[in-house]
């Protein structure tokens, strides 16, 4: 299924919906901080009753903001290798997260999704854009920062 179609599916009507994006990622790794780079561009447009998290590394420690706002869907948006093209983007099942390499955590990102997943919301997806370089460094390779702002532009269009 195309990521259009299955974001499309997971968020379903905007009736009564209230969407968190969680941007993860280092800032100081390259193409590992695509998540964040998606946030950044989400916050420059109107978007209502979404909150925009730019959790970096530590999205634990972001669960009491994400819980006070009673969200509908919850997407973690990060780098990971799922040997797709640069920048493309992938749902990649949470449960599925131990046979992909996911960027750099304090605490693994399957864990942290199943927590929101039973303590907050069970509504959860994780978005995985493929990295190329996630050495030291600032700043995207160029096909990661295509890949997220096509990634941008596409949750603005279904979530505006």
């Amino acid at each position: 299924m195309a990521l259009r179609a299955e974001l499309h599916a997971f968020f379903g009507a905007a009736e009564g919906r209230r969407v968190v994006l969680v941007g993860i990622g280092s800032p100081i790794r390259r193409d590992d901080g695509v998540g964040l780079r998606v946030i950044e561009l989400l916050e420059e447009k109107n978007l209502r009753n979404i909150l925009l998290l730019r959790a970096e590394t530590v999205p634990e420690s972001y669960t009491g903001a994400i819980r006070d706002y009673s969200p509908t869907h919850i997407l973690l948006i990060d780098a990971a290798n799922f040997n797709g093209e640069p920048g493309e983007g992938k749902i990649i099942p949470t449960q599925m997260i131990a046979n992909v390499s996911v960027s750099t955590h304090s605490l693994p990102l399957n864990i942290f999704a199943d927590y929101v997943r039973k303590s907050i919301c069970d509504n959860v997806k994780l978005l995985c854009i493929q990295g190329v370089e996630i050495g030291l460094g600032e700043g995207l390779t160029p096909e990661v920062e295509e890949g997220a702002k096509n990634v941008a532009e596409l949750l603005y269009e279904l979530l505006k």
